[in-house]
């Protein structure tokens, strides 16, 4: 069975939108559904094929998001700044690109990579977790390898 970790917020707001899901947008799309079957013959009506599209997804984010909070592992963030844990604010120098980059190693739930946001169980993650500050990681890329190497853990 697989686990999902967690920081207690990301597990709070993933309870709060599977509530929303089940309860308010599952509701607006049976209305939707309701309205276009209103409007008569259903074999080309795309009001009724779209709104039964978005039932289905919405079902599914269900299903994933319950799997989710019911196999979650809520993990405490430490203080401990000595090496790169979950919670963990890293900043870290891309050697082939002689940039500085900050991440925070969050889970697979609250992994927002938009905001560098990244899972534990990314390639940048995997690499980082246990390091220490003057560490430099490989990290395994689907493109090939490249370095970092760790300024600051926060």
């Amino acid at each position: 069975m697989a686990e999902f970790l967690m920081s207690q917020q990301g597990y709070d707001e993933a309870v709060k939108e599977l509530e929303y899901l089940q309860k308010v947008k599952r509701a607006e799309i049976v209305q939707r559904i309701a309205e276009a079957r209103s409007h008569g013959d259903l074999s080309e009506n795309a009001e009724y094929d779209a709104a039964r599209n978005e039932q289905a997804s919405n079902e599914r984010a269900i299903e994933e998001l319950e799997y989710k909070v019911k196999n979650a592992r809520i993990v405490e963030e430490s203080a401990d700044n000595s090496a790169v844990h979950f919670g963990s604010r890293v900043t870290v120098h891309d050697v082939d690109f002689n940039e500085d980059v900050v991440y925070t190693i969050m889970g697979t739930t609250e992994a927002d990579p938009m905001e560098n946001i990244i899972s534990n169980e990314s390639p940048v993650g995997a690499a980082l977790i246990g390091k220490k500050v003057g560490d430099t990681v490989t990290v395994q890329a689907p493109n090939g390898e490249y370095q970092l190497r760790i300024l600051r853990i926060e």
